[in-house]
Parts: C-alpha cells; structure tokens; sequence
C-alpha cells in the first residue's frame, strides 16, 4: 500500500483530502487513508482465523473490468501469503473436462486458518461459459441446480462461505477497456475474449440475473457492490466481509527483542562473489 500518498507507481495520489479527482470518484489519498484501518482490522481477523480454526472463502466474481483483481490484491496484500491465498484458475485442461464440474475447485478449498480469495470461482459456468457457448444449456441448468447445494455441504462443513458480484455500467466498462488497450502495462489483461464479451453486455445481464435467482441461498447469500467507483467499491466490499465476522478479537502477544549482546555484523564474502 502506498502509505506515503503516492500511487503505488511513483507517481503522486491525485485527489485531496476532500477525495475527489475532478469526477466524482474518491481520490488516491482519502482512498489510501480509509484502507489503512481497514487492512489492520484484516491482519486482526487473519490472527482469529488462526486462532479458531475457522476457514475463509471469498468468491469475487464480476463483468469484465469490474475490479476483481485489484480488490483481491486490497485484501490480500498485508496479509501472510502462506495463510492468505488468491485462486484465479485458467481454462480447465481436457482431464478436467471430463471431470464432474466442481471437482477442480475442491483442492483449491481453505485449511484450518485459511483465507481463500477465488477471482472468478465455479460461477465460471453460469456466466462467461454460458454467454460465450462453452458449455451448453442442460449444463448450466444442473450447475444451477447443484451449486447451492455444492455450497450448502461447504458452509455446513464450517467453512465461511462469502459470495461478491461486482456491478459496473457499461460506459464505465468502456472506459476501462479502452484504458487497457491504451495503457502497455495493462494490456496483458484484454483478451481475445474480453474484446468479444464487449458486445454482450445484455447477454452477461441475463445470465446473471439468473444466476443470482438460482442461488442467492439463506445459506449463501450474494452481496452485490458498486464497482463504478472502484476505490470506494473495495472499501465497501473490506467492511461487509469484516462486518460478517463481528467478533475476531483476540490478544495479541507483544514482540520483544532482547539486545545482541555485541556490535551488528555485517556481511563478509570470501571468494570473488561481491554483492552487485
């Protein structure tokens, strides 16, 4: 995080303290300032996590451009990665294939203490898969079918199941396109299938709509998050996910170091390896 104000890129945070950028949009500066808490109340849940037991599973799912990716890395990046892991899986290999659908998916599930964030998870089937003709209809209607109780089986187990939908117009959608292509540095993420699902906008609406009908469960519900404003959509979505796990106190044992009982070493080489 750019504690210092400036954007992570070296460049300086746009916005003052008042967090608007000339658009409406929250600035860098206020942005980073309301994260900061944020993040520390995230190290405390991940000490209770380790504490209890428990296991964390975060589904972030979303158009194109939403901003799964980078409020995945808002969660994750002050996080132990050894205790917090991102799963973003690529297309499933011929063997997994011919696999029941969710299969892939349960090696990938949280251990005692764990935080699993999934950016883009098995709602793969009832979304992109199905608008661009992956799978076909009696696919996604057994999906449909199984996956709140594919879920129903995790939650029951223990597991803290959180599901996100990202929601974003498609004139902001636009925009983050046309950045993407324009911008070297973010051209990697536009896709042969990204430029296509441009154009199928009201398809996504559909599918999702009834997606959400399907499985939006007592057991697991989804929570749906404006992401027009991507700065303050992540806010948003880090106090719901802290916010559904109330209590997460535990004492925290201070950290002590004793003197050395000599002079700091310093580093010495034989040999004709010299640090560069």
């Amino acid at each position: 995080m750019a504690k210092d104000g400036k954007d992570g890129k070296g460049g300086k945070a746009k916005g003052g303290r008042n967090g608007k950028n000339g658009n409406g949009r929250i600035g860098k500066a206020e942005y980073y300032e309301k994260l900061a808490p944020l993040q520390l109340e995230l190290n405390r849940l991940a000490r209770w996590l380790q504490h209890t037991g428990k296991r964390l599973l975060v589904l972030v799912e979303g158009r194109d451009t939403a901003g799964k990716g980078g409020v995945i890395s808002a969660i994750a990046d002050t996080l132990n990665p050894r205790q917090c892991r991102v799963v973003a899986l690529g297309k499933p290999s011929e063997q997994e294939r011919t696999q029941w659908y969710f299969q892939r998916y349960v090696p990938h599930l949280p251990s005692a203490g764990e935080i699993v964030l999934f950016d883009r998870s098995w709602y793969n089937r009832a979304g992109v898969e199905r608008v661009m003709g992956f799978c076909n209809e009696e696919q996604v209607a057994a999906f449909l079918k199984q996956a709140p109780a594919f879920e129903k089986l995790l939650v029951d187990d223990g597991i803290l199941l959180l599901k996100y939908w990202l929601t974003v117009d498609q004139a902001r959608q636009e925009e983050r396109f046309a950045e993407r292509a324009e911008d070297p540095l973010k051209r990697w993420k536009l896709s042969p299938i990204d430029i296509t699902a441009r154009t199928k906008y009201a398809e996504y609406t559909a599918a999702r709509q009834e997606m959400l009908g399907a499985t939006h469960t007592k057991h697991a519900p989804w929570t749906l998050v404006d992401f027009n404003d991507q700065r303050r959509g992540r806010l948003a979505l880090i106090r719901h996910l802290l916010d559904q796990i109330p209590e997460h106190e535990i004492p925290e044992a201070p950290v002590e170091f004793p003197p050395l009982g000599h002079e700091p070493l310093k580093e010495r080489f034989k040999g004709p390896l010299r640090p560069i």
